[in-house]
């Protein structure tokens, strides 16, 4: 059975992540921040759950030692923060934050697996995007959020060049507003038809991960809908 690591898995589109990938026949490894939720998949039978901190290289180390035995071929990486602030706005502290919460968490866990992929013949990440990294004009009021997200780009990149002679790719999946209780909360004036629903999402993971769609070779995908 095809092993996918998921990281951020309790939160909305980590949900819809896992269970998609779950009713697909993947066996999933769910990663969670701390124990609060650590028994929110119990009821699915092929979903394993630990809590990893994703910010300490020591937490992952031993994640991937107790792990080092399941045939892990995917990674999701839906670990994540967001902040407004304009540059005139955006201290050392709140862009470290966001480096932290948007780039680390993917660093940290792509870091030991490149060399387990590389032994292995290949493997797969599916990092999040975002669009006001692609649109200054979006982006000038969330810098620290849209340069943290222009990490991820970048990783992507050099993931795809070196993982290329050992068929290691990764695909930037860039969403626009995505569906969410907290993003209707937060914007209940907003048309959210035009939104992007988090299990379309997950569907569109589930193909990239799919025997067909591990052949293509975009690094950035947008879903966008009509926003």
């Amino acid at each position: 059975m095809k092993t996918i690591l998921i990281t951020g898995a309790a939160g909305n589109l980590g949900k819809a992540v896992v269970e998609h990938l779950h009713q697909q026949g993947y066996q999933v490894l769910a990663t969670f921040s701390t124990d609060r939720d650590i028994k929110l998949y119990d009821h699915l039978p092929n979903v394993r759950s630990y809590v990893v901190n994703v910010l300490d290289e020591a937490s992952v180390d031993a994640f991937m030692t107790s792990t080092a035995d399941f045939d892990l071929r995917a990674v999701v990486l839906l670990v994540g923060g967001f902040a407004m602030g304009t540059i005139q706005e955006t201290d050392s502290r709140l862009l470290e934050k966001m480096i932290d919460l948007n780039f680390m968490s993917a660093f940290n866990i792509i870091k030991p697996l490149m060399s387990r992929f590389e032994q292995q013949g290949g493997g797969q990440f599916i990092l999040i995007g975002a669009r006001p990294t692609l649109n200054p004009a979006e982006g000038k009021g969330m810098v620290a959020y849209a340069l943290s997200k222009a990490l991820v780009f970048e990783l992507a990149k050099l993931i795809n060049a070196a993982g290329k002679l050992h068929h290691t790719t990764a695909t930037v999946v860039v969403p626009s507003t995505v569906d969410t209780p907290a993003n209707r909360a937060a914007m209940p004036d907003a048309d959210s038809a035009y939104w992007v629903p988090a299990e379309k999402i997950a569907d569109l993971i589930a193909f990239l991960v799919s025997d067909t769609g591990r052949m293509t070779r975009e690094t950035v995908v947008k879903i966008y809908n009509r926003a």
